[in-house]
């Protein structure tokens, strides 16, 4: 079918390129010549047209072969397109294999090369923000309510519990790449619920409107994190380092706060009903807007 495409396209541009000429500059009639005297002037007017439609016939040649170029380019660039769709495909799929492999080592390779897709390919930053997030929850999770589930808030926030780095380092380097990932306009909220990020490391990370409920952070280093509109319903934030932070309207109901360090913090509009800030320190923070209610506990003056 392309072929005959093809044919037919250089078929009808032979036509244009003899007959158009020929139509806006047709031969001189017998009348017209006989209407001239001379026979010089004759011939000079039988070559003036003649040339006429030779240059015609060139301009429609160059515009033709402008017209090849063009095609082959747009052709060149839409096999450069797929190939390239091709490479990252294959890239995400083996990222995606190795995610699941025994090997800690392969773990964190495949983390990586999915952070190279999503900066090469923005297409596929939601759904590498997505497989991320199921990452942490798979390996990384607080059964909150679940039977032989942890108990939430634990009694005692133990300063002890080693860095996440250090226990589960495949996960601390999950949740900083998808802090610091480039974020599409057309990505979900990222779901992070009933994970366990007990001293976890996410300096500035960009977690706008992400789903942190009934997680644990205590003892997390998140200064200048981003969590405007984050859901944070019941999560465990005590002695968390939350200064600079942004959590404006973020929902903060039931969260325990207890000596958490929101200096500076933007929390402008959020809902803290039932929240307990016991010890936290506050100064510097907009509160303007907050909701809160009898259960909210504020800090001791």
């Amino acid at each position: 079918m392309s072929a005959l495409l093809a044919v037919s396209a250089v078929l009808l541009a032979l036509a244009v390129v003899v007959w158009v000429p020929r139509l806006i500059y047709p031969p001189l009639s017998q009348a017209q010549l006989t209407s001239v005297p001379k026979g010089d002037k004759r011939i000079e007017l039988q070559q003036a047209q003649s040339q006429l439609q030779r240059d015609l016939r060139g301009q429609l040649l160059q515009f033709l072969g402008g017209i090849v170029v063009l095609a082959g380019a747009a052709a060149g660039w839409r096999q450069l397109q797929i190939t390239h769709e091709g490479q990252v495909t294959e890239r995400f799929t083996r990222a995606i294999d190795q995610l699941g492999s025994d090997s800690l080592d392969v773990r964190v390779g495949g983390i990586y090369a999915l952070e190279r897709v999503a900066r090469n390919s923005p297409s596929d930053r939601p759904t590498v923000a997505y497989v991320l997030a199921g990452f942490v929850r798979e390996h990384a999770a607080w059964s909150v309510g679940a039977v032989d589930g942890p108990v939430h808030p634990t009694a005692e926030v133990d300063p002890q519990t080693p860095w996440l780095s250090s226990r589960a380092p495949d996960v601390q380097i999950a949740v900083h790449v998808i802090g610091r990932r480039p974020v599409h306009p057309g990505e979900a909220p990222l779901y992070l619920s009933r994970v366990d990020l007990r001293h976890c490391r996410l300096t500035r990370a960009r977690l706008t409107a992400a789903n942190l409920r009934h997680s644990n952070l205590a003892w997390a280093w998140m200064p200048d994190v981003d969590l405007n509109r984050g859901r944070l319903v019941n999560a465990d934030l005590r002695r968390t380092n939350m200064r600079g932070a942004q959590l404006a309207e973020a929902d903060l109901r039931e969260a325990h706060l207890q000596r958490a360090d929101l200096r500076g913090a933007n929390l402008r509009g959020a809902d803290l009903r039932g929240a307990n800030l016991d010890g936290a320190l506050l100064s510097g923070a907009d509160l303007a807007g907050v909701r809160s209610d009898n259960s909210t506990v504020w800090p001791t003056p």
